[in-house]
């Protein structure tokens, strides 16, 4: 059971407003607006120096902004943290390697005045069974995990999340978003696997360049880009060819298997059956990854 957490003046898990963050000449962040409510999961993606990793650090308080205002649940970070309302899971975050699980884990509950219990953690992040090994001797994807019940000890409201399922396998990463999803916290996660952005997120805050570029449910960043994806497998397929069929935006071949991009899959469907050796055709929706490419893309300094 979480605490229940104060909230600010309108009700905001997180606010930032006009963050402004820059390292000699280099503007990371360059003026960033957020509000996410409390019960959110909120995924943060963009390319790598799109600004996300320093936009994180000053909601962390491990970074004062240039510029702007950072506040969690009405108060500064530092405040919010060591009142114990955030849970941070960082990708980097070191382990003593001589320590067990339990004792890592008991070493942050330690730091808080009303952390659930050890067990509980341990429990919650899927390694109860691994308490009484070292850190050392832990493979990539149970190290993850346990840095995720370091995050989950203090019992927090606002989980911030930095690449947590980075070397995770596919069974591993699917168990962490249950747990996750059984939660019941508001979260902040950034990741570069987009299928759990699809997944998993409420929402979608895209940066570019230090700033917000895109914001609202997958369905609306899906929304920035238009038409159909079309694949088949088609026997010596020319690039050319297809390239010049009615519908066709753009073409990617990888052997016998065609993708094509299309303005109107309904012509460009018509027109390839006109190929006796074209079959097992599907056609879908774009995907969040071709939001992503398309807005990260579009417009970007070169």
């Amino acid at each position: 059971m979480t605490q229940t957490a104060p909230t600010g003046t309108d009700g905001a898990a997180v606010r930032l407003t006009g963050l402004r963050k820059s390292f000699g000449d280099v503007q990371a962040v360059a003026g960033v607006d957020l509000h996410i409510a409390a019960g959110e999961v909120v995924a943060l993606l963009g390319p790598n120096g799109a600004g996300k990793s320093t936009t994180v650090d000053m909601l962390l308080g491990l970074s004062t902004p240039d510029a702007g205002e950072v506040r969690i649940f009405g108060r500064a970070p530092r405040k919010a943290i060591g009142d114990g309302l955030v849970g941070a899971m960082l990708q980097d975050a070191a382990l003593l390697d001589d320590a067990t699980v339990a004792e890592s884990v008991a070493l942050v509950a330690a730091l808080h005045r009303k952390p659930m219990p050890v067990a509980d953690a341990l429990a919650a992040a899927g390694v109860a069974d691994l308490a009484a090994r070292r850190c050392s001797k832990l493979s990539g994807g149970q190290k993850q995990r346990v840095r995720f019940a370091m995050a989950l000890v203090a019992d927090p409201d606002l989980l911030v999340l930095d690449e947590p399922t980075v070397a995770m396998d596919v069974e591993t990463r699917r168990d962490f978003w249950q747990t996750m999803h059984k939660t019941r916290r508001t979260v902040l996660f950034a990741t570069h696997y987009l299928d759990e952005a699809e997944q998993f997120a409420d929402r979608v805050v895209l940066m570019r360049e230090g700033r917000v570029i895109a914001d609202g449910s997958v369905a609306d960043i899906r929304a920035h880009v238009t038409g159909r994806r079309l694949t088949a497998v088609v026997d010596a397929p020319d690039a050319a060819r297809l390239a010049a069929l009615p519908g066709v935006t753009d073409v990617d071949v990888r052997g016998n298997t065609i993708t094509l991009g299309c303005a109107d899959s309904d012509l460009a469907v018509r027109a390839l059956l006109a190929d006796p050796t074209a079959r097992d055709i599907e056609i879908t929706a774009m995907s969040l990854e071709d939001a992503f490419l398309a807005l990260t893309t579009e417009g970007a300094t070169r």
